[in-house]
């Protein structure tokens, strides 16, 4: 079930930040106990908001990297090639914040359908749209990934611990913002 924008997404939202969504508890260097003074803290929400980032950056890259084979439409396949080129680049930043935080590498919502993430069977279908059908498809799911995207960084400015990690998520949501702003 997916979970619309709105208030229904912002209480599942701070639940899902709250429990990171049954995410592993926090151990090695994240858990501030066991690290010297000046090591980085970061909190669930920390945590959470990076392991959900993560999956859902790499599915919209997953879309994007249709876009060739799927459509000739030069604008979608210029805002394809613009998306890839920036989420690559912020997924790098996220990937560093994982590892910074002392997380492996492992997909916490791996098959989870959730809001603003392009789902395998999301996939399977652009894979078999052409065209305009195609690029119909694509706009709503980068749509979807940006909106869903700048709700779940501001619950990370809001009650994040770790100041890089805010500072990103701000950064990537003013990055995701003018790029929604491009597609209306």
């Amino acid at each position: 079930m997916r979970l619309t924008s709105g208030a229904p997404w912002v209480i599942a939202l701070a639940a899902l930040l709250v429990t990171g969504c049954a995410a592993p508890q926090v151990h090695g260097p994240a858990v501030a106990a066991a690290q010297p003074s000046s090591a980085p803290v970061f909190n669930p929400t920390d945590v959470a908001w990076i392991q959900l980032e993560i999956p859902m950056t790499e599915s919209v890259l997953a879309l994007a990297d249709l876009a060739p084979q799927r459509t000739q439409n030069a604008s979608v396949l210029a805002l394809a090639s613009q998306v890839a080129a920036k989420e690559k680049q912020q997924l790098a930043g996220l990937r560093g914040l994982l590892s910074e935080a002392g997380l492996p590498p492992t997909n916490v919502h791996e098959g989870h359908d959730m809001p603003g993430m392009v789902t395998k069977s999301d996939l399977l279908i652009a894979q078999r749209l052409n065209g305009g059908p195609f690029d119909k498809l694509f706009r709503k799911h980068l749509t979807d990934f940006l909106t869903q995207s700048l709700l779940v960084a501001k619950g990370e400015q809001t009650s994040g611990a770790n100041e890089a990690t805010k500072q990103y998520a701000h950064d990537l949501a003013a990055a995701r913002s003018t790029t929604l702003a491009d597609l209306k």
